[in-house]
């Protein structure tokens, strides 16, 4: 009778497992479809409570429906205002994410959305050019009342700044940091550094695949993570790499025939910190050293070790103190 009954008892837990295997699939498949966006909860709610960082969303001047969500303190302080303008990487959320706990100690840090990335940056100009990019940025910055600030630019946000800082002039600018930003090398050199990838540049900078996000991934750092399974990648692509794409790959191919769009470059009056990792596979590091004997003795360059494009991400530590000693330092 005991063994009929374990058998049956048996029986019935084999019977339960199908289910069991079923019901955990379909969690697992949920924990996929969120983790990005659950990270990006993360981000919001990190900035909103830790950091006293809140978004705001701007209407700048004009008929052409220019909308710009910037990252900026939600109380007035004394500590000097920075701008961070992002790359093609992601947002200004997911580009800073390493470099915002440090530098808000002791700056009163602006975050924007650079115009199409994202969902909340948007534009109904046709206008593609870095110029317009730093246009807007410094508009935002007159409408949140900040007169005068530092500026940080990464990759292409290395781009805009210079333009900015170019325009807006040492009076509104006073200081500069440039991060792994081709802005040296001239319109042709763009040119040819896309001719040489083997796919469409826009494939390789605004990945559709799983496939196409990890090489980029494995470009733009030296030392990449060693697990990036499909499911993460592709909740990555539909968060950060849809919306706006078309508008986003005009861009690129704006920056790619014109560069900053200052022919020739105009050399900053501005003391300007470099700031290169020495394993870029992106921007070589030649065109940092280009750079610092372009503008000369106002200028230093710095290289982290060990770090590639993702100079940000990979050297963060180092990043964050180069730019506290340069910009309050001096």
């Amino acid at each position: 009778m005991k063994q009929r009954h374990a058998t049956a008892t048996a029986s019935a837990l084999f019977a339960l497992l199908p289910l069991s295997l079923l019901l955990f699939r379909l969690l697992v498949l949920l924990v996929r479809l969120r983790l990005a966006a659950f990270r990006d909860a993360a981000l919001s709610l990190h900035f909103l409570a830790r950091l006293r960082i809140r978004p705001v969303h701007l209407r700048l001047p004009g008929t052409d429906a220019t909308t710009v969500r910037v990252w900026c303190p939600a109380a007035p302080s004394a500590k000097p205002p920075l701008l961070l303008l992002h790359g093609f990487g992601g947002d200004s959320k997911w580009t800073w994410a390493r470099n915002l706990p440090a530098l808000s100690r002791h700056f009163h840090v602006y975050a924007p959305d650079l115009l199409f990335f994202g969902a909340h940056s948007r534009s109904a100009s046709p206008l593609r050019t870095v110029a317009f990019q730093a246009r807007c940025a410094a508009e935002a910055m007159r409408l949140l009342g900040v007169d005068r600030y530092d500026v940080v630019g990464i990759s292409y946000g290395g781009f805009v700044a210079y333009r900015l800082a170019a325009v807006e002039g040492r009076d509104r600018v006073p200081r500069v940091v440039v991060m792994t930003s081709g802005v040296a090398a001239t319109p042709g050199e763009m040119r040819e550094m896309a001719a040489r990838e083997e796919r469409a540049v826009e494939e390789s900078l605004l990945p559709e695949t799983a496939d196409g996000l990890r090489r980029l991934v494995r470009r733009s750092m030296h030392r990449p993570p060693p697990w990036m399974p499909d499911f993460v990648l592709d909740d990555f692509i539909k968060l950060m790499c849809v919306v706006q794409r078309k508008e986003r790959t005009e861009l690129l191919h704006e920056l790619l025939k014109n560069g900053a769009g200052i022919d020739p470059l105009p050399v900053l009056t501005q003391k300007t910190l470099i700031l290169w990792g020495d394993k870029d596979q992106v921007f070589p590091l030649d065109l940092g050293h280009r750079l610092q004997r372009h503008l000369g003795d106002v200028s230093r360059l710095e290289i982290i070790k060990d770090a590639g494009h993702a100079l940000q991400l990979e050297g963060a530590d180092q990043v964050n103190r180069f730019i506290k000693s340069f910009l309050l330092d001096s």
